[in-house]
């Protein structure tokens, strides 16, 4: 058996507060290793296309200068997507 001294705050401290930093730790550990060890998802259509440069519209002049023009890409994604259905 230990003998333990100190004031209630010390005490509180060293038991109540430690104890739950380590179930924190340990759960983030935890955590962690689930992550690691999950398949990646395959990418949707969307992303598929975003990643295309040959497809990225951009804007031309103005203060989006150079910025993707989503609006437009959307457009023509969707565009693409009927035009496969057929």
């Amino acid at each position: 058996m230990v003998k333990v001294e100190g004031t209630l705050e010390e005490l509180r401290e060293l038991f109540v507060e430690g104890a739950k930093k380590e179930a924190k730790k340990v759960a983030k550990k935890a955590g962690a290793e689930v992550v690691k060890s999950g398949v990646k998802r395959a990418k949707s259509a969307w992303q598929k296309y975003m990643a295309n440069k040959k497809k990225q519209i951009k804007f031309k002049s103005g203060k989006r200068k150079g910025r993707l023009d989503l609006k437009k890409m959307g457009a023509a994604f969707r565009r693409e997507q009927r035009k496969m259905k057929r």
